[in-house]
């Protein structure tokens, strides 16, 4: 990838800037006590969270696809999680729910230098968003983060129509960004969403690597941490 040319830089949200698991387990922690999960039988916190990570994320990639909706994704992630570790889902109350979706887009765990990094990079480059997460979650995400001032366009999957990685909404972002496909290049943490969406449609693509995991044969270029951007770009 060759930055001479490169003007704007689209960014995924959740799991690329705002740290959804990091947010998500420190919202589960608070609620384990609250809603007393100790008492259904949960062995533990952790393994709570770590069985919703992992059903949260296989969710997330049928969401992506069209495969399943925004209500059955809600509905099925603590459902499955609850009936995973043997207690029926049907025990805990429906404020459970409601407490997490308001509770956890308030949360503000950035991956770290985020925003040096944004910081460095608005000087050089229009920098956007495009989100595959929900909008009023979203809106408060980046408001609570004070996210907004770096970004010139937001996108946000569901007022589109479509997913990350339909094609569609890489090209209604970038002409709502007033730029161009060989323009631009998109940074994210989905291999399937993100990178190979982005390729698809001839735009370069970073990805977001924080775990380090075994990069793909076509995937052209990867990052560790977000302050290697300002060495990249």
């Amino acid at each position: 990838m060759s930055k001479k040319n490169k003007k704007d830089i689209f960014f995924d949200l959740d799991h690329t800037i705002w740290d959804f698991e990091k947010n998500a387990e420190e919202t589960l922690l608070e609620l384990f006590d609250t809603y007393r999960f100790s008492s259904f039988g949960f062995g533990s916190a952790e393994s709570f969270i770590e069985t919703y990570n992992r059903n949260n994320h296989r969710l997330w990639a049928l969401y992506h696809h069209g495969k399943i909706t925004k209500s059955e994704l809600r509905d099925a992630r603590f459902a499955d999680t609850f009936s995973e570790l043997g207690v029926d889902p049907t025990l805990f109350p429906k404020s459970f729910e409601a407490d997490y979706l308001r509770l956890c887009p308030q949360k503000t765990c950035l991956f770290p230098y985020a925003h040096e990094t944004l910081s460095y990079l608005q000087e050089k480059y229009t920098l956007h968003l495009i989100s595959n997460g929900f909008g009023d979650a979203a809106e408060i995400k980046v408001t609570k983060c004070g996210l907004r001032k770096y970004f010139s366009t937001i996108v946000i999957s569901e007022s589109v129509g479509v997913h990350k990685p339909h094609p569609r909404i890489f090209h209604y972002a970038v002409a709502n960004a007033k730029t161009s496909i060989s323009d631009s290049v998109m940074v994210g943490d989905s291999l399937d969403a993100d990178i190979r969406g982005a390729q698809n449609v001839g735009m370069d693509a970073i990805y977001f690597n924080p775990k380090h995991q075994e990069v793909p044969s076509d995937v052209r270029q990867s990052i560790g941490a977000l302050r290697e951007l300002t060495a990249l770009l």
